[in-house]
């Protein structure tokens, strides 16, 4: 396919959008956090801005997007270094933008998709043990993912399932790991005991605005051109969030008594989360209904962790691993031809989204809770309660969000 001008300025401006979700995501997790441990989460997000590129462009990429190997379980490793991409679109001829645009777009939901797992194991992972479980959980986890559904592998040609911009890749991939590296480390000092409140919801709304903002990118740019379907992307998206956020409120004026601004900005990152998987594949009634759902079912997912008493600091596995799995069989349910032929909705595809759910969410799981577990025999992963108490800001890296005047 020929390479177009406008395609490729949209495509660059999506790998934009996209990576400022992760400064955004920052904020979103750091107000939520208590004021000793501020810079400390932003860390653990920007630092996959680095990590993960320099994991990607030695491996990562090649093993999502280069050929096939086992049966279509994993790329082989043509691509390593990424020495043999050029200026044109050599290697994905299919794209009309060249191979270095796509692979940058995909970097991107590289990048994010591990510091999602951050927000679950907020105040109390060892910044150090952080690191290297977010390099060997990006090779084994996020890029045989990114493979078996973007990248031609299993899912995509034999389970038939569809996911337009990440639901399974992404949200469903954190989510599941968020859940085993919870249950490896345990829950935070004083969690269950004491109150523990967010120190500064004002960053956290303009993180989620933030994130609102750049997951057009995310949701739009998935189209990998600027074309109808990345319009209808783009308002579906939008309806979805606005929807998400409205019904969480609502839901949470109901039970109880009060709406807040927490809740509106967890239900549109809800909403954003649902609509992901679906984006390009429902219309905008199908946008509404997913956004309705994801408000509300997600809001009382939050009761997950007080029934099984597991320590999701942020609430990682409510939003992104129930909104993630909603999304993909709601998409089952609602595709329509009419907006791109490549899902119908009906049983057949609900069911195709129903066995790609489970495999997503088994290999995370498993996975990632092997390499915790390794890890924590190796290195470590947890803080120690001294440094938990004092505050990881100070006691991993030596410095303050906030110091007062004298």
């Amino acid at each position: 396919m020929e390479i177009t001008a406008g395609d490729t300025a949209w495509l660059l401006t999506s790998s934009a959008l996209v990576l400022l979700m992760t400064p955004g995501l920052a904020f979103f997790y750091g107000g939520m956090v208590r004021s000793k441990n501020m810079l400390a989460m932003l860390m653990m997000n920007i630092v996959a801005m680095g990590v993960i590129t320099v994991v990607w462009i030695v491996a990562g990429a090649s093993l999502a997007f280069s050929g096939n190997e086992m049966r279509g379980f994993i790329g082989n490793l043509k691509l390593v270094g990424l020495s043999d991409i050029g200026l044109g679109n050599e290697v994905f001829s299919t794209y009309p933008i060249p191979d270095t645009v796509f692979l940058m777009f995909q970097l991107m939901f590289a990048i994010i998709t591990p510091a999602l797992i951050a927000g679950a194991v907020a105040e109390r992972m060892k910044f150090s043990a952080w690191v290297v479980f977010i390099v060997i959980w990006s090779l084994v986890v996020y890029s045989p993912m990114a493979h078996w559904v973007w990248g031609g592998g299993f899912i995509a040609t034999e389970v038939k399932a569809v996911d337009f911009a990440g639901g399974l890749v992404v949200h469903i991939n954190a989510g599941a790991a968020a859940l085993a590296l919870v249950l490896v480390l345990g829950p935070r000092t004083g969690w269950g005991k004491q109150i523990i409140r967010p120190h500064s919801l004002p960053l956290t709304i303009l993180g989620a605005g933030m994130l609102w903002f750049g997951w057009f990118g995310f949701n739009s740019g998935s189209a990998l051109g600027s074309n109808g379907l990345a319009g209808q992307a783009f308002m579906t998206t939008h309806v979805a969030a606005a929807v998400a956020a409205t019904a969480w409120i609502l839901a949470e004026a109901m039970t109880r008594g009060k709406p807040t601004t927490l809740g509106f900005a967890s239900g549109a990152v809800a909403g954003l989360v649902a609509i992901t998987p679906a984006a390009g594949f429902v219309n905008l009634m199908g946008a509404v209904i997913i956004g309705l759902a994801a408000g509300l079912v997600c809001f009382f997912a939050l009761r997950l962790k007080t029934m099984f008493k597991f320590d999701d600091s942020l609430d990682v596995i409510a939003v992104h691993l129930v909104g993630g799995i909603l999304g993909a069989l709601l998409l089952g349910i609602l595709a329509d031809a009419g907006v791109n032929e490549l899902a119908t909705g009906g049983m057949e595809q609900l069911t195709s989204q129903a066995i790609s759910v489970v495999i997503a969410f088994a290999y995370s799981f498993i996975v990632t809770f092997i390499i915790a577990k390794v890890l924590d025999m190796v290195m470590g992963i947890r803080a120690t309660e001294t440094q938990e108490r004092e505050g990881l800001d100070l006691s991993l890296h030596e410095e303050q969000a906030y110091v007062m005047a004298d």
